[in-house]
């Protein structure tokens, strides 16, 4: 037979001939911790072990270091505050965030950690979804098509919620530096004579974007991952807010959209902390991945994790907490199949738990973005958890 036929018998895939190889391998054995895997006789020993599990795939435990937070800036809002703050993640690492604070607060009150996306675009980080003065008009672009123009953080503080919204690794103040780099392909010269703009899209597509491989391939000869890295991160940001006296720690939740929902994804599933979630635009399974719609970020991907946690388990480790799945059936990211196979697995996970109400699953009419009408409902499920 020849080869054409044979290829003609064999399933298209984004990685053509081997996809049979690798789609055989991880149907073998799959998800051994997740909840569904067996009958548990306790939740929180199965919480433990497959949490453990997890902290040890990310692979991250950098030397810890006192938050030593400032604040760099200062700008009153209408109905609230936006601080600029910087603050320690590690013993090597700093982050700066917006701390927005609602104006006339009685007592301490609910706050929300707000995830930025990835989108390609790595200049800014916490600025896509929080208001800024002076905006680049690729900025306001890009938040039109996202997010239906609005900035939802401050959304949220307009209605009484606290707001922190930290940079994650390779975004806004921690983006890569050019002038550091062994080869910048030219950066400075091309940005030479052009507008604000255009230059943030050089850098994006031009530097950072092709830098991810390297940059993914360095994390991981250095035994650790990209995802470990921001899940750090993004677990100091709760420490944050506990350092604040304004918050109530026991209402703290956290909201993204794509990237922002994979971080939302494990920040709600690692930290009994986060008290409720909500994930735009970045729910599927691995097996939905395999195939096709694997086109990501280096960011997402965690060596052997499939063969103890699929994504959908994650967010899991931390039920029955409140967790609200928000959907896109225009998402060219992920396939329907893949979305509402995780549905499915978070469904029967919540009922089992007996908790069924505290899980909840939407879509909507768009493309991979989180539009006014979804931000609606994500503000009313963070209302009825936290308030």
């Amino acid at each position: 037979m020849s080869s054409t036929l044979k290829a003609q018998e064999q399933p298209k895939s984004d990685v053509a001939n081997f996809y049979p190889l690798l789609d055989a391998y991880a149907s073998k054995e799959n998800s051994s911790l997740s909840y569904l895997s067996r009958n548990w006789r306790s939740v929180e020993k199965w919480r433990k072990t497959a949490k453990a599990q997890l902290n040890d795939l990310l692979a991250f435990n950098p030397t810890p270091a006192p938050l030593n937070s400032e604040v760099l800036s200062t700008t009153k809002r209408e109905g609230y505050t936006q601080y600029l703050v910087r603050y320690n993640v590690n013993a090597l690492q700093k982050t700066e965030a917006f701390l927005l604070i609602p104006d006339n607060l009685t007592k301490p009150a609910p706050a929300v950690i707000a995830l930025h996306d990835h989108g390609g675009f790595y200049f800014f980080g916490k600025e896509k979804h929080t208001y800024t003065d002076n905006q680049p008009a690729l900025l306001k672009e890009y938040v039109q098509n996202l997010y239906d123009g609005r900035y939802y953080a401050d959304e949220l503080a307009k209605r009484g919620f606290i707001v922190l919204c930290p940079d994650a690794p390779y975004f806004g103040s921690q983006k890569l530096n050019p002038a550091l780099l062994v080869d910048a392909k030219g950066y400075e010269k091309k940005i030479g004579g052009a507008d604000e703009s255009e230059r943030i899209k050089i850098y994006n597509k031009q530097v950072a974007g092709p830098n991810e491989v390297a940059m993914n391939k360095t994390i991981l000869t250095a035994g650790t991952t990209w995802l470990g890295m921001i899940v750090q991160n993004d677990k100091v940001a709760v420490d944050f807010l506990l350092s604040r006296p304004e918050v109530d720690k026991d209402k703290i939740g956290c909201i993204g959209l794509s990237l922002g929902g994979l971080r939302s994804n494990y920040l709600f599933g690692l930290d009994s902390r986060i008290k409720t979630g909500v994930v735009a635009a970045f729910s599927t399974t691995y097996q939905h991945m395999l195939q096709q719609h694997a086109h990501h970020t280096w960011m997402m991907y965690v060596p052997r994790q499939y063969e103890f946690l699929d994504l959908p388990d994650v967010p899991s480790l931390n039920a029955p907490r409140p967790l609200m799945i928000m959907n896109c059936n225009q998402d060219k990211l992920f396939s329907i199949a893949g979305m509402q196979a995780a549905e499915q697995k978070l469904s029967t996970i919540y009922s089992r738990m007996n908790a069924s109400d505290k899980f909840a699953c939407k879509y909507y009419d768009a493309p991979h973005s989180m539009t006014i009408p979804m931000q609606e409902d994500a503000f009313a499920w963070l209302e009825k958890w936290l308030k």
